[in-house]
């Protein structure tokens, strides 16, 4: 059964497009703004987005350049629906990379045919796009036979680094690419006014700084040891020479500085339309991901109250506020700096706005 989400502000629009497409034996998700339908298109992987264009806080054409952006979701076909028919309006949402569009008012055939005509193509495309995974695993495989990404780090100079101590500073010439061997790594912006803002979090077997040698720049953050840490220090010389020789350890890096840029434009989404507490519960999910020393039973991440202030983007008094209401709902523990998840899925579901504090 294919599933089918529709993201429409319009209630009665929305409750009787589903009640065609059920009597269709379609699955059908519904969204009732264009956040929420970023949050299910992220989750419930669609076949097909069927999304307005005129919607408060969030329209269509910003739903539809976010899910862009996202390996995950920029393939799902994306069908706007809306009362608009000039044909600027048509090509803005064309640019963008829509697939089609239906004109309200609409007749149930127009809507079937749409809809299938757009599950057929993907079927094809998905063929196609098989053909080129199984091309790529070829690759990949032979990248893991050559080890070059794997040896990258060792017999390099490495340097230990204490808590809170600097490893660079933002403004920095980025000459070398890091590598962490234990411990953790924060890398945290600056505003006008002092204000912190944690905007990468790195843990052991993680490589940083690549961003700004990639982009030629200086360093774009401040990278601060958490814990007491060791890292290895590649020079940016060796680094670009790997990536000049080597296309899939190139590739590899393009699509980790392709998924830092996903994830920070989804926290700056995060920060314009969720609140404090919806922020805090997905934050804390993302570190426990994130950590690959994480107990999968009762996952536990340790971390000051200040800095998880600083990646939230909140005070640090409305932080302690959000954590005491999910520990007063039985959904997290708090021992010091740890904090253990006590219930994965009320957490999760707080992290997707639905509070079930």
């Amino acid at each position: 059964m294919k599933k089918i989400l529709i993201i429409e502000d319009n209630v009665f629009l929305r409750e009787n497009t589903a009640e065609l497409l059920q009597l269709a034996e379609y699955e059908v998700l519904i969204a009732k703004n264009g956040k929420v339908g970023i949050e299910m298109a992220r989750t419930e992987n669609p076949d097909l987005i069927i999304c307005d264009i005129m919607m408060p806080n969030l329209d269509g054409y910003g739903v539809l350049s976010i899910l862009n952006k996202n390996p995950k979701t920029a393939c799902i076909p994306f069908v706007f629906l809306t009362a608009k028919s000039e044909k600027s309006d048509f090509r803005k949402g064309m640019n963008l990379g829509a697939d089609d569009y239906i004109v309200k008012p609409f007749a149930e055939s127009d809507l079937f045919e749409v809809i299938e005509t757009r599950l057929k193509r993907r079927v094809v495309l998905n063929k196609g796009l098989d053909k080129v995974e199984k091309h790529s695993n070829s690759l990949l495989q032979e990248a893991k036979r050559l080890s070059e990404l794997e040896n990258l780090p060792k017999d390099r100079k490495e340097k230990a680094f204490e808590i809170k101590e600097e490893i660079y500073r933002e403004d920095d010439h980025a000459n070398y690419l890091y590598f962490v061997m234990s411990g953790e790594v924060k890398c945290v912006k600056t505003d006008s006014h002092g204000k912190h803002f944690i905007t990468q979090i790195y843990s052991k077997g993680d490589y940083f700084g690549y961003m700004s040698i990639l982009e030629g720049d200086d360093c774009k953050s401040t990278a601060i040891a958490m814990k007491d840490t060791r890292v290895a220090i590649i020079p940016k010389h060796d680094f670009l020479l790997l990536i000049q020789k080597n296309q899939e350890v190139a590739a590899k890096f393009i699509k980790m500085l392709s998924g830092n840029v996903a994830e920070r434009e989804n926290r700056l989404l995060q920060l314009a339309y969720s609140p404090v507490g919806e922020r805090v519960a997905s934050t804390i999910l993302s570190l426990i991901n994130n950590d690959p020393e994480t107990n999968s039973e009762t996952p536990c991440i340790n971390i000051s109250r200040e800095d998880l202030a600083n990646i939230v983007g909140t005070a640090k008094e409305s932080l302690i506020r959000a954590l005491s209401e999910l520990k007063k709902a039985g959904i997290i523990d708090i021992k010091g700096y740890d904090i253990c998840v006590l219930n994965l899925e009320r957490l999760k579901a707080n992290a997707n706005g639905f509070l079930m504090l």
